[in-house]
């Protein structure tokens, strides 16, 4: 199945800033309760150690991404940790609530950030979760590009695949809101009107999630984004990380300067 790069809805411009808060903080509900990127965690702690820097700038966080997760289980294997959340659309509720209940030190961006070109304040190993597949090649090797350029760290980390299995999957994660909903903070109205009354964001979950599927890139695709970047001095790993609970692969790629 090659890779299509169609649009999500959520990402438009266009798109109700209300109703982007709505969903990325489903979203990020869902990473966390489901600890879809636990898994990872000996990996991006092993990165840290490699890249020298215990500092993380999250780059399309949404809601916040799955940090509430990570940062508890991160909290011992890694000492001082500390977390940036920052987003092309700032979640500032959600951010300020991930800060309040994090085991660890989680800040965030107040401005809008483009992965493609991060202010130079903001120092640390750059993490990518579950967005990376928004961006077309040219786009996605900028990102990867600006990180080197800056001499940083970078982990992509996807759950979404290119694969029919995956996007059945999407399908019944597209009905997740029916039952979270309720317990997703910060509490809105505009949640539970759009998810019971008239149920645009189970629609979507639903678009964007088998969208997200078709774009998101093989481990093979990234390591060809990197091989045709400007970067001495840098070590690469790409490849796809089993998550036992869930039984669903985690395509990743790690990239570091080697010469620290």
């Amino acid at each position: 199945m090659n890779r299509v790069q169609f649009i999500e809805l959520h990402e438009q411009p266009w798109f109700p800033a209300f109703l982007r808060n709505d969903i990325t903080d489903i979203l990020q509900y869902a990473l966390n309760l489901s600890k879809a990127y636990a898994a990872i965690v000996p990996l991006l702690q092993r990165a840290l150690t490699s890249a020298g820097n215990p500092s993380i700038v999250d780059l399309c966080s949404g809601g916040g991404g799955p940090w509430l997760n990570l940062s508890r289980r991160l909290k011992g294997a890694t000492g001082g940790v500390q977390v940036s959340l920052t987003d092309k659309y700032p979640n500032h509720a959600a951010f300020t609530n991930a800060r309040s209940r994090a085991p660890i030190s989680i800040n965030f961006y107040e401005h809008s950030v483009d992965a493609r070109n991060v202010p130079v304040e903001l120092l640390g190993f750059r993490t990518i979760f579950t967005s990376f597949h928004h961006f077309p090649p040219d786009e996605a090797r900028a990102i990867i590009q600006d990180t080197v350029d800056a001499r940083q760290g970078i982990g992509i980390f996807e759950i979404t695949r290119r694969t029919a299995s995956a996007m059945l999957l999407i399908v019944l994660w597209s009905l997740a809101p029916f039952v979270l909903t309720p317990f997703v903070r910060p509490f809105r109205w505009s949640r539970l009107f759009c998810t019971y009354l008239l149920p645009v964001i189970p629609f979507v979950l639903l678009f964007d999630g088998v969208v997200s599927c078709l774009r998101t890139y093989r481990p093979g695709e990234l390591r060809d984004l990197v091989s045709g970047l400007s970067a001495n001095g840098y070590q690469w790993q790409a490849g796809e990380f089993r998550n036992p609970g869930l039984k669903i692969p985690i395509t990743y790629l790690i990239g570091y300067p080697c010469d620290l």
